[in-house]
């Protein structure tokens, strides 16, 4: 074998080694990136999770808002990924506990009575407006001592939350995607789909609560959202009992 052939020869032999390097590193780099994303949705491999959204009022029939169906579009996006499962159930028929199965949760609390129940049970500082009457707080969220009201198309407030609860810390968490409107449902979907990483290196796979507000919705649809503020103590911190009013007394 001359001097030409063997150069030849290693060459190839080098650029077989470096490309199965190169595979090995990326497939490597995929499956860690892919177990990190599993362990921050609760989702291994073929494992089961619930999306829970409102049933139409019109009769018994599963129909579900325009916006609604694209938020549980971005989340099946997601379930896909994670090699899991999803199964849509309508908010009057979930009647699972916590940790059981990852549980991804879309609608404010006034059309999801399974929101509603989250919301008391695990961010007992949250309070939302359900008032059927137009009034200036309508919709509006208060969150500890502050409040945020609802201005249709301008500025609309959102609540994302990851929950986990008692011994079920980090393996099946509840995600709660809590808008004042159903645009910011799916705001809040999109947000999470783009962001997960980050959430996940901030927060790790415990519990966080995140008010975003989505900006001009009439414009840019759901796409421009502003992270307000980690709201995660304040919405764990039960509201004080307003004090009952006293019986008054006229005087003789």
């Amino acid at each position: 074998m001359n001097d030409d052939v063997r150069n030849i020869v290693l060459g190839v032999v080098a650029a077989g080694l470096s490309a199965a390097l190169g595979w090995l590193a990326r497939t490597y780099l995929w499956k860690r990136r892919l177990r990190r994303k599993q362990a921050f949705f609760g989702l291994p491999d073929n494992a089961e999770s619930l999306l829970v959204v409102n049933r139409g009022a019109g009769g018994p029939e599963l129909t579900v808002m325009r916006y609604d169906v694209f938020a549980l579009l971005e989340l099946a996006a997601l379930i896909k990924d994670c090699n899991a499962h999803a199964q849509i159930i309508p908010h009057d028929a979930a009647r699972q506990g916590f940790g059981e199965r990852t549980e991804f949760c879309v609608g404010g609390p006034a059309s999801n009575r399974r929101m509603a129940a989250h919301l008391a049970s695990l961010l007992p500082g949250v309070l939302v407006n359900v008032d059927s009457e137009p009034g200036p707080d309508r919709g509006a969220f208060q969150i500890g001592s502050e409040r945020y009201r609802l201005e249709v198309g301008k500025e609309e407030y959102a609540l994302l939350a990851r929950l986990t609860v008692g011994e079920s810390q980090g393996p099946r968490p509840v995600f709660l995607f809590c808008g004042q409107t159903a645009i910011t449902n799916q705001a809040l979907t999109r947000y999470l789909a783009r962001n997960h990483e980050r959430l996940s290196r901030k927060h790790g796979n415990g519990t966080f609560a995140l008010l975003l507000k989505v900006v001009n919705s009439q414009a840019y649809g759901p796409d421009v959202v502003e992270l307000v503020a980690d709201v995660t103590r304040a919405a764990q911190t039960p509201l004080p009992t307003p004090a009952a009013p006293r019986n008054s007394h006229r005087a003789s």
